[in-house]
């Protein structure tokens, strides 16, 4: 299944940065957000009222990031069928969300998944099988 990028933006970690991608089709949107403290990815469904994040993956702490002060690009891909979506930082991935099974990805595998959320069953530890959806 190939991968549409839906966002890309050069950064530099540490700065203020958001970076949204929206399906190709349907009410799903991922957005990544470096806040100076932390790079985060979320999993949003735009039709739920109140509050649409379904789920949130830590990518990085900003003061464990060595090569920091040099710019870097985010892209936001999704699969064909807009229910999978991968971040992908200088081209690596970091992070997938699978909307149809509710299961997030990262290679931090935090935060553990809240117990009120149906994302909940499964934790975020990485698996490189979720890259082979995209490939």
């Amino acid at each position: 299944m190939p991968i549409h990028i839906t966002a890309e933006q050069e950064f530099i970690v540490g700065r203020p940065t958001t970076v949204e991608g929206a399906a190709l089709e349907g009410p799903f949107v991922a957005v990544f957000e470096d806040d100076q403290d932390t790079g985060y990815f979320y999993a949003l469904d735009v039709t739920c009222e109140g509050n649409p994040i379904q789920d949130a993956l830590q990518i990085y702490n900003v003061v464990n990031v060595t090569d920091r002060d040099k710019p870097s690009v985010v892209k936001i891909g999704w699969s064909v069928d807009s229910q999978k979506v991968a971040l992908l930082i200088n081209g690596h991935p970091h992070a997938v969300f699978d909307f149809q099974s509710k299961r997030g990805y990262c290679r931090t595998g935090f935060p553990p998944p809240a117990t009120n959320s149906a994302w909940a069953i499964h934790g975020h530890e990485w698996d490189d099988n979720a890259v082979g959806w995209f490939a």
